[in-house]
């Protein structure tokens, strides 16, 4: 079914693998709609309540395929056209959540980024917009964008800074330069977990939080966290008096009640 990428579900986690381990998992357009395609699957799938993204062999994204790069160079048509056209979804401006990559955001499931290895510039971008963020020691990062003669690309300009601060954002855009994951961690960017049995160790961590905690919950926190960069506090307020009468009637209310006054592990179903 896929080309670019592996998915595999096991106890209520889908964890999707970039899988160019030869060219360190380079991001391409049918990387990217194959991506999109595995996520709005898991999506659906009632199974699944929590979605890892991750990379095969030693690294998570090196950035965009160079051939794509060295074609731009050379007077070949602008990436962003091309790979809107491969990937079959074009955005429109107005839709904040409906971007290269900001669709995550909207996922009603939390996404965890399990950065195994390098990354750096659209595989970086990716990266941005995970609910979660796992890194391994002695991984490293790097925006790249500055030192390639571009820009903040892909919605970095806008994610980074409210993820580590204005002045933080400026230094891994400006500077492009290469970061470990204890210097990402230091940043508020990422949490550091050890590279022995890394990606088992953050599915673990997806998989703990969405059966000791309503998989509903979970989503309907998602959505007010992103909804709110976008809301005053009395829109954000209002939003969540809805919510919390909503979820009082859901099976998942009943059963947090229930297992707590029954002192035993929660059996939540997500509605």
């Amino acid at each position: 079914m896929y080309t670019d990428i592996l998915v595999a579900v096991e106890s209520h986690v889908s964890t999707i693998t970039l899988n160019r381990p030869d060219k360190l998992n380079a991001w391409n357009g049918q990387m990217e709609a194959e991506v999109r395609s595995a996520v709005t699957a898991a999506a659906a799938d009632d199974a699944v309540r929590a979605i890892v993204i991750t990379g095969a062999g030693r690294g998570f994204c090196a950035g965009a395929d160079m051939s794509i790069l060295s074609d731009i160079s050379a007077g070949g048509e602008a990436r962003t056209s091309r790979e809107s056209r491969e990937s079959g979804t074009p955005a429109a401006a107005g839709d904040n959540f409906g971007q290269k990559f900001s669709y995550l955001l909207a996922v009603p499931k939390p996404v965890f980024m399990a950065i195994n290895g390098p990354i750096a510039g659209i595989g970086f971008c990716l990266s941005l917009f995970g609910d979660f963020r796992y890194m391994a020691n002695g991984a490293r990062l790097t925006t790249a964008f500055a030192k390639r003669g571009l820009i903040a690309e892909h919605g970095s300009s806008w994610m980074l800074p409210r993820l580590v601060g204005t002045m933080n954002a400026l230094d891994l855009l400006c500077s492009a330069r290469t970061v470990d994951a204890a210097e990402a961690e230091r940043m508020g960017l990422v949490r550091r977990l050890p590279a022995e049995n890394f990606l088992g160790a953050v599915q673990t961590i997806a998989r703990e939080l969405v059966t000791a905690a309503s998989p509903r919950s979970i989503g309907v926190i998602k959505r007010q966290v992103y909804q709110s960069h976008f809301q005053t506090l009395a829109e954000a307020w209002s939003l969540a008096d809805v919510e919390m009468v909503s979820s009082f009637g859901s099976e998942d209310f009943k059963e947090g009640v229930a297992h707590f006054m029954e002192k035993r592990p929660a059996a939540f179903t997500g509605r």
